[in-house]
Order: structure tokens, then sequence, then C-alpha cells
């Protein structure tokens, strides 16, 4: 990927028009700078292809991105933006959001102001129920590995521990596992929080190796932590003593060929795979290729541009005009088919509901790594706000 420092200074604060004068505004917060700004680039590639898909007009309307860099978990800073974009920028939309405790403070302002704001990674099950005004178009923890953990117990699974980031999605995360697990009939031995900051991931592969279980169930953020728990995983033998490896993101496709062979059977339950085969899903990924030929189709690029979906329907159902109820309301009557298959929009949790698949880790054509969906869950809600 191109210098990502380099990307920033070139988008700095800046705004994008799709045509000569804009006549709806959408603000998106995202890490532009930082050990996360990766998820900028894409989401900024993934919101840009999908407007540039449409003509550059969403609902008829011109339409200016404004982008703001929220840097790091920082819910002062990501306030103080959505303020910026609400009352100085005059926005009618917001999207983005990378960290939970970032889109969780927003809340308030969103409230307030009647501003419809969408999800694009966020996911940590609560944060729609922070605010009438939230759509979300990523996933959520509960959602993905509720059916995970149900798969784990059908293997023959009986004792599992879970290593997760200690963060709000990493608690969530190992929440899911371990009540669905339970449920199933087994048994979490042992529940490990790593802190954000940690590199060096040997040291809990060792507890790991110790603790007696079958299997690991593992969230870690994207970006280096998951090159580095692999590495571990590998490094102290635990697939050579037979602790299977199940996870969610940690195989993504902007980390997927840094790997190398090392990721081969990797097994992750995800609602997004760049080789999912199907018209929708080509298209999407050629759109990207096409505006940012050093983006990938990844969740990020995906959740950004089902985003701009969403939004392009509320832009049509309000004819442009700024009103956030009508545009909420449109937003909850929504199905349509995404890159990742046929997905809604759950009007009680306004949280999409789509597909879960199975995923390994295998070689594709030209032996790129790949994510090959090799069984499909059905679909599914977030089970964090529907037990």
């Amino acid at each position: 990927m191109q210098d990502l420092r380099s990307t920033v200074l070139a988008i700095g604060l800046a705004t994008v028009a799709f045509g000569a004068v804009a006549q709806v505004k959408v603000g998106i917060i995202a890490p532009f700078s930082g050990p996360f700004a990766h998820y900028g680039v894409l989401m900024k590639a993934g919101a840009e292809a999908y407007v540039a898909s449409q003509g550059g007009k969403l609902g008829g309307q011109t339409v200016e991105l404004i982008f703001r860099d929220e840097g790091a978990p920082n819910p002062a800073n990501a306030r103080n933006l959505a303020q910026e974009l609400v009352v100085k920028d005059k926005v009618d939309y917001i999207g983005g959001f990378v960290f939970t405790p970032n889109a969780a403070a927003i809340a308030p302002v969103i409230q307030e102001s009647k501003t419809p704001a969408v999800i694009f990674n966020a996911a940590t099950s609560d944060i729609t129920t922070k605010s009438d005004f939230y759509v979300r178009t990523s996933y959520t923890l509960w959602q993905v590995t509720v059916p995970l953990a149900q798969h784990v117990a059908k293997k023959g699974v009986k004792k599992a521990i879970t290593a997760v980031t200690d963060y709000g999605p990493g608690i969530d995360a190992e929440n899911a596992f371990k009540t669905e697990f339970a449920k199933q009939g087994g048994q979490v031995v042992e529940s490990i929080r790593m802190p954000l900051s940690t590199t060096d991931f040997g040291p809990f592969a060792q507890r790991i190796k110790a603790s007696g279980a079958q299997a690991v169930y593992v969230f870690l953020p994207g970006g280096p932590p998951n090159l580095g728990f692999v590495r571990a995983y590998q490094q102290n033998g635990l697939r050579q003593t037979g602790i299977e490896f199940f996870g969610t993101a940690e195989t993504d496709e902007f980390d997927l060929q840094k790997f190398g062979d090392t990721a081969l059977g990797l097994t992750t339950a995800f609602h997004y795979s760049a080789a999912h085969d199907s018209p929708a899903n080509k298209a999407f990924v050629a759109a990207v290729a096409k505006q940012n030929k050093d983006a990938v189709a990844n969740y990020a690029t995906v959740g950004a541009w089902d985003g701009m979906y969403v939004i392009h329907k509320m832009i049509e159902a309000t004819g442009g005009k700024r009103d956030g109820d009508k545009a909420i309301t449109a937003a909850k009557a929504l199905k349509w088919e995404s890159p990742r298959g046929p997905v809604s929009i759950d009007p009680a949790t306004r949280h999409i509901t789509q597909n879960v698949y199975l995923r390994t880790v295998e070689k594709g054509a030209g032996g790129a790594m790949v994510n090959k969906e090799v069984q499909n869950f059905g679909a599914h809600v977030d089970h964090g706000l529907v037990k």
C-alpha cells in the first residue's frame, strides 16, 4: 500500500465534491493518522468508489464528502469532530468510525441535531442503543461469534480458551463466545484479555498452550496485532499441539498476504470475504480497485460502500432535504444485494442482518492467499441485542 503518511497529508481535512455545487454533505470520521490509518484510507476508497459508481450523484443530488481524522480511540476528540461537522460544515449525514468509544461519544450530538450517522466499522453491540439516529452497516462481534461458537461445539471441542484485546469489541467477543459455547455444552477454561498496546504475544501463547484447551477463540483489532498473534501461535507450537485457531477478522485481506504460509488453514467466521463469488462482489472489487489501486476489498471498504448505499437511499427518501426522522424511517425498511450477499436493516436495532460465513485461508489463483468461504451459516441478526 502507498505510504500512509503521504496519503494523510494529501487528504488532510479536505472535502471531495462530486459535481459543481454540493447539495448534500456527508461527513466521514475515520483514522487517517497513527497505527490504524489504513482503515481511513480503505473507508475513503469504499465511500468514493460507491459515489463514483453512481455517476457522482446520489438520489439526483450532488454529494460532498468531508473527511475528519479520528486518529485513535479518543471520545472527546470524536465528539468535537462531530460537532464541527454538524455546526460548522452543516453536514446532512455522518459516516465512518473504527473505534467503539468514539462512535458512542457522538450519540448526544446526532441525537440533538437529528443527524443520521452510519457506522462503517465499530462493532460493539450497544452503540446503536445510544441514539435513535444510528444505523450500522458493518457487523458486531456477537453476530459473527455466536454461529462460530456453535460450529466449534459441533466439531466436538469440549474445552476452549478465549484470547481477546481488552477493550469494548474484545469484551463483546469474549462474552459472545463464552455464552454461546456454554449453551452448546462446552467449557471456556480461561479468558485472557490482552492490552491494546501488546506487541509481544509470546507469553499469552504460552498460557494458551498450558491451558488444556482444544481450541482458542481470538479477537484482535486489525493491523500489526493480527500478524503478531498468528506468529506467536505458530512459533509457540499451538497448532502442532492440536489447539485449533478460530477468529473473526484476524485474517483480514489487508494483512492476509503478509502472513505467508503461516496463515494457511486458519479458520474464521465473518460476514465478508473478497473471494465471495457473486456479480455484486465482482463489481465492488473492480470499483474499489478503479478508485484506489492501492486499496483492497475488505470489511472496511465494504462497510463504507454499503454505508453510502444506505445514505443514498435516505437521500432519495428525503428528496435531498434535511429530515433525520424520515431518513431513519427509510433506512429501517432497506433490503438489498450487497457485495457480501443479501442484507437488510433490522428495524428494531438499526443494525445490518447478513449472512455469516465460515472461512479458511487457502492459496487461490497465482498463489495469493484468500479467505475461502467453506460454509454459509445463513442470515444472522445482532445477537448482542437480541438474546
